[in-house]
């Protein structure tokens, strides 16, 4: 299969990586890394020890052809992403994206069909032409309004091919609205306490990230989806376990003084839930993090 993964950093260029064992990959990503992996190739270290050699560039061109595109970048960055994959020829586009909403943009903009799709895979940028995984987790994907189709299996055996754990699931609506109490939950907890995903296992942190989870349960099921207080909780307990040692990627945002993807998670959910106090206030004190920092 001919693969774009559209936003080659930590976790684009791993999944790009793993599906290179097989595949033929081109990363879109930014130098100094695009330009170190064109021109030395890619190394997987961590949970995997491999060193691949996708295409590798900063901009594709207008007449690009791919059988999927994978889309990996910031969710305030996916109108731009949409754009810059219009004129090309895809089979398919599959948002990988944390937030929610993304699927609907990329649809408004692509001549193909959409899937949506989970990852708890772990991934650090180490340096420029290295990426680390943190923790292997598995790939969830199938057509976000739900239901089955020929894409998602086509798609999801073409995962499976290169080793990478998935899932082809016909309850992604649900599954979205999980991940996103996931990331509710642990995102702007670790990012503001400065700490790793298994310090909200117990302790102090257990408590506010359960409680953004519930509050986003309350969302989703306001919005239609039968996600339970208690099912969000367990999720945000199994993840910050399985992921203990993790940074995540809004914790690594906050390292790297980059806008972080607040707006699209904890916002998302204080915009929705008919009370959210605490995804209010973890997005009102990231967000004055970010005005402090002039990254608004």
């Amino acid at each position: 299969m001919d693969v774009i993964v559209f936003g080659a950093g930590s976790l684009g260029s791993l999944i790009g990586g793993l599906l290179a064992r097989v595949h033929d990959v081109t990363l879109v990503g930014r130098d100094p890394h695009v330009e170190t992996v064109a021109a030395d190739g890619l190394s997987v270290d961590g949970e995997f020890d491999l060193r691949v050699a996708p295409d590798a560039t900063t901009a594709l061109p207008g007449d690009a052809t791919a059988d999927l595109a994978i889309v990996t970048v910031k969710a305030a960055d996916t109108d731009a992403a949409a754009a810059a994959l219009a004129d090309c020829d895809l089979g398919s586009a599959l948002s990988l994206q944390n937030g929610m909403g993304n699927e609907r943009t990329l649809a408004a903009r692509l001549d193909c069909p959409v899937l949506a799709g989970t990852c708890t895979y772990g991934a650090l940028l180490a340096e420029p032409g290295r990426v680390t995984c943190t923790g292997v987790g598995e790939v969830t994907l199938g057509p976000p309004e739900g239901g089955e189709s020929d894409r998602a299996d086509d798609v999801g055996a073409a995962f499976s091919a290169a080793g990478i754990e998935t899932t082809v699931a016909p309850d992604m609506p649900r599954r979205l609205w999980e991940k996103l109490a996931v990331n509710a939950g642990i995102n702007a907890t670790t990012a503001l306490a400065r700490v790793e995903n298994g310090a909200l296992v117990d302790g102090p942190g257990h408590g506010v990230a359960s409680a953004a989870a519930r509050e986003t349960a309350r969302a989703a099921q306001a919005a239609g989806v039968d996600l339970s207080p208690g099912d969000a909780v367990a999720a945000v307990e199994r993840v910050a376990d399985a992921t203990a040692a993790n940074t995540s990627s809004m914790h690594q945002d906050v390292l790297a003084e980059r806008a972080t993807e607040v707006d699209a998670i904890n916002g998302y959910v204080a915009d929705r839930a008919d009370n959210a106090p605490v995804n209010r206030t973890l997005a009102d004190l990231l967000r004055t993090w970010e005005r402090a920092r002039e990254l608004r």
